[in-house]
């Protein structure tokens, strides 16, 4: 009673289905009182409560729970030898609203703890509880404390004090293509009954709705595989076991699962998959090797297998393809294959062929080769120009040799050989060559320009030989070119020029001659240009003698240069610097015995050079003060010269400026009198004019006035002529206007005309028709019976004809109308037999009457000629 506040009121009121506790405080006994009462308190009595309480009212499928129940005995409680009642302490007990269906009231010492609804366990559901003490349950079954088992559904679960519920546990839906993949705690049986050991795994693969036993754990949801035709599953078995298909399997053991064995495959759990295997698909010009085939249910270990397309197949556990998928090699004319036999191998085209033996397969062909033998290389036949070729080695024999200007396809022994060439011949290749990614295979060409000669050298015979251009150079196996290291710059420095080739000239070369000095001691420096070419003559014939001096240009500069030190070395500065030119000549080219002068040309034999002409481009002293002094004195020359050029220049001036004045005043005196002499011949030609003017003003002035007569006359004959164009234009314009418009009229009429004969052509048609059309009517014997009446009976036909009003005639006579349809008729000839008198044949003629009135009157006759009479 901690949790309640005891009452000091001294009188309650308590209501239906409401209790107190009240305690005897000198007996320490506490009593349930019931209402509906006014209690009153009495002296030694406590209440308990502050306030009536409510009896516990249980909602259908609800339960109480109540700690420390009281002991009933037969609906009551039971209580001690000292009144109070007797409660079980410790316990618990559980009130169902079946067992307490009324309210009932909490006695002294109950403690209400919850009250809570019963749980509803659905269909293929179950309830996991657990046993919290040991018990036998109402089946006979004892349970010890920390059991668990299953209640199955459906029905309401009613709690027991001895159980306590864990959860609710929902059924696993097993979808198609899935499994459950359970465990197994304890021993235990399955849901089919199989004995399960502790920790053993299993599937569960039957679709619908699986409830877990409480002795299993779920471990995954297994997916089902779905297999194709271009699907497999590699598996492998982590224990001996048999498999859903029933094949004994051993542990580690692998194999294939198609789509034939099963569309869809869930790995058990002793499967493992290692990987899914696609199909391996050959097309019809494809092939591959099988390495360790699958035969009997066991890899042939290193063995290998040809297989052909077209053809499909899945790869077995161990088995690999070698290489891959390969083409078949479809070979054309020029093309071939290698072959070299790996094992013995025997074919009924090729003969036997033993290990390691080498051999071609030529096109056109479509070729496989077997397991036996391999492919080293693909070959096809080289087109070559005929400057074009290929250096080709022999295997056999080591030989090598240039294929040039054709065709070539290698044979079983050859191969391809790379020409090796110094990196400074490639260099001049590209560059004076124009040769460009040049194969290592090819043979080296090179083109010798015009009026070059290039050295090959031959390193297996030793000999050389040279070729003139312009000309293709194509180099043997052994040959190699001769690389011309030449002087260059300016002083020459060697090496400088590297080339495959002299050129035979003309051509120069320019140097400076440095530390040339004279007799008294100046230095120079001399800049020199020669001229030289190279001398072709019966020494030289094969060109190998202008190789024998290996830089001729340096040479040649170096000897030119000492031959200049010498002679200059023997002259003072003033005495060259007068005559340099032809001191330098003469010390290059020296001087003829005979005759003295200086020689025109020097001709070095070694190399058969020859030195035609040299320029002195500059000398200049290397001593400042020399060369000071010597700009001096030739600036005074100049100035010298100069002045005595200006001079000579003055006088000639002048002299020239006196002769022309006497020219120019004879030419004066001269054009006076010419002058003099025109004047006169002025005077007689204006004398001359003035006559002819007067003649002739007036001859013009007569020929004015007859030429002006003649013009009037003949402007009045035109005027006359185009006033008679004139009017026989207008007259010709009217003419072919009336004819325009008679033509129009004309036309007109005729159209008219035809419109009218159409018109009377269609009424003429359509009367005949309504003619035709009421004679059919009227019918034939009809006719022929009106015919044989008289003539009342006619008129009566007639204006049954719709001809009211009309009258049929011409001009003079009128038409008797009922004698004409009564000749209309024809009348049949009388027979011999009676019996035929009555019958004959009526033939009725249709014709349109035409009157002399319609040609006179069209308005007022109608087709026919009927006259109209309007009434």
């Amino acid at each position: 009673y901690m949790g309640f506040r005891k009452s000091k009121e001294k009188k309650m009121k308590l209501a239906p289905y409401q209790y107190i506790h009240v305690k005897d405080t000198n007996t320490n006994i506490t009593k349930c009182v019931f209402g509906p009462i006014n209690y009153i308190r009495q002296e030694g009595e406590e209440i308990i409560q502050d306030k009536p309480q409510n009896f516990i009212i249980l909602k259908p499928n609800t339960y109480a729970v109540v700690a420390d129940p009281v002991i009933m005995v037969d609906g009551k409680p039971r209580k001690d030898k000292h009144g109070s009642v007797c409660v079980k302490h410790g316990e618990q007990e559980i009130r169902t609203d079946k067992e307490y269906a009324r309210p009932f009231p909490l006695y002294p010492g109950e403690i209400l703890k919850k009250i809570d609804s019963l749980t509803a366990i659905p269909r293929d559901c179950a309830l996991k509880v657990r046993a919290n003490r040991a018990f036998t349950a109402l089946d006979g079954k004892k349970r010890e404390a920390g059991d668990e088992w299953l209640i199955n559904g459906p029905m309401i679960y009613v709690p027991k004090i001895e159980e306590d519920k864990i959860q609710l546990i929902h059924p696993i839906m097993i979808e198609t293509n899935k499994a459950l993949k359970l465990k197994a705690k304890i021993d235990c049986l399955d849901y089919q009954g199989n004995q399960r050991a502790a920790g053993e795994e299993w599937l569960v693969m039957d679709e619908g709705n699986y409830l877990l036993n409480i002795n299993e754990i779920l471990v995954e949801v297994v997916t089902g595989i779905i297999l194709t035709e271009k699907i497999a599953l590699h598996l492998t078995a982590t224990r001996t076991f048999t498999d859903i298909y029933g094949i004994d399997r051993k542990a580690g053991e692998e194999w294939l699962i198609t789509k034939e064995m099963n569309p869809v495959h869930i790995c058990g759990v002793h499967e493992k998959l290692i990987a899914k295997v696609e199909i391996t698909v050959l097309e019809k010009n494809e092939y591959c090797y099988l390495l360790n085939p699958l035969e009997g249910g066991v890899n042939q270990m290193g063995k290998k297998i040809l297989i052909l397309g077209p053809r499909v197949f899945f790869l077995n556990p161990g088995e690999t393809l070698d290489g891959g998928i390969m083409n078949n090699y479809v070979l054309a004319d020029d093309e071939g294959l290698l072959l070299k036999a790996i094992e013995t191998y025997e074919d009924p085209e090729f003969g036997k062929k033993r290990p390691g033996d080498w051999w071609m397969v030529m096109g056109p062909r479509n070729f496989v080769p077997a397991v036996e033998v391999e492919v080293v290389e693909r070959r096809k036949a080289i087109p070559l120009d005929v400057v074009e070729g290929i250096y080709v080695r022999e295997y056999t024999t080591g030989n090598i040799r240039a294929e040039i200007g054709k065709t070539y396809m290698l044979k079983a022994d050859e191969e391809l050989a790379k020409k090796e060439i110094p990196e400074v011949v490639s260099k001049l290749l590209k560059t004076q060559g124009n040769v460009r990614n040049r194969l290592p295979y090819s043979v080296v060409t090179f083109k010798v320009p015009f009026n070059s000669v290039a050295q090959i050298y031959d390193y297996k015979s030793k000999k050389s030989r040279v070729v003139y251009g312009p000309s293709l150079v194509m180099l043997n196996p052994d040959e190699q070119f001769t690389v011309n290291y030449l002087s260059g710059g300016c002083p020459k420095a060697p090496g400088k020029i590297q080339s495959l080739y002299i050129n035979l000239g003309p051509a120069f070369s320019t140097d400076k001659i440095e530390q040339i000095e004279t007799s008294d001691h100046a230095r120079l420096e001399l800049k020199l240009s020669y001229n030289w070419k190279f001398k072709q003559d019966e020494t030289c014939a094969e060109g190998k003698k202008f190789f024998n001096v290996r830089d001729f240009i340096g040479d040649m500069c170096s000897s030119m240069a000492s031959r200049v030190r010498a002679t200059v070395a023997t002259m003072p500065f003033d005495m060259f610097h007068k005559s340099s030119v032809r001191t330098i000549r003469r010390a290059i080219f020296g001087v003829a015995p005979e005759t003295g002068k200086i020689i025109d040309e020097y001709l070095i034999e070694a190399n058969n050079l020859l030195i035609f002409n040299v320029d002195v481009q500059s000398a200049e002293p290397m001593d400042k003060n020399t060369k000071v002094s010597l700009q001096k004195t030739v600036t005074q020359a100049i100035e010298i010269t100069t002045k005595i050029q200006e001079q000579e220049a003055r006088r000639q001036a002048d002299k020239i400026e006196q002769e022309e004045k006497g020219k120019l005043d004879c030419l004066v005196l001269e054009n006076k009198a010419r002058v003099e002499e025109a004047k006169k011949k002025l005077l007689e030609l204006k004398a001359e004019s003035d006559s002819v003017k007067s003649k002739g003003q007036a001859i013009a002035e007569a020929k004015a006035k007859a030429e002006a007569a003649d013009l009037a006359a003949r402007g009045d004959v035109a005027f006359a002529e185009h006033q008679a164009k004139a009017k026989k234009i207008r007259q010709m314009s009217e003419i072919e206007h009336l004819k325009e418009m008679n033509l129009i009229e004309m036309t007109h009429k005729k159209q008219m005309s035809a419109l009218i004969i159409k018109k009377t052509q269609e009424l003429a048609s359509i009367e005949g028709n309504k003619f035709q059309s009421i004679m059919a009517s009227i019918g034939k014997q009809t006719l022929i019976d009106i015919a044989m009446a008289g003539p009342e009976m006619q008129g009566k036909m007639l204006g049954s004809l719709g001809l009211q009003g009309y009258m049929l005639m011409d001009s003079k006579n009128p038409i008797n109308l009922f004698t004409s349809a009564a000749g209309m008729i024809q009348q049949p000839e009388r027979t011999e037999h009676p019996e035929q008198h009555k019958t004959f044949n009526a033939h009725l003629l249709f014709c349109l009457l035409y009157t002399s009135d319609a040609a006179d009157e069209r308005s007022s006759v109608d087709l026919g000629g009927r006259r109209i009479i309007k009434k």
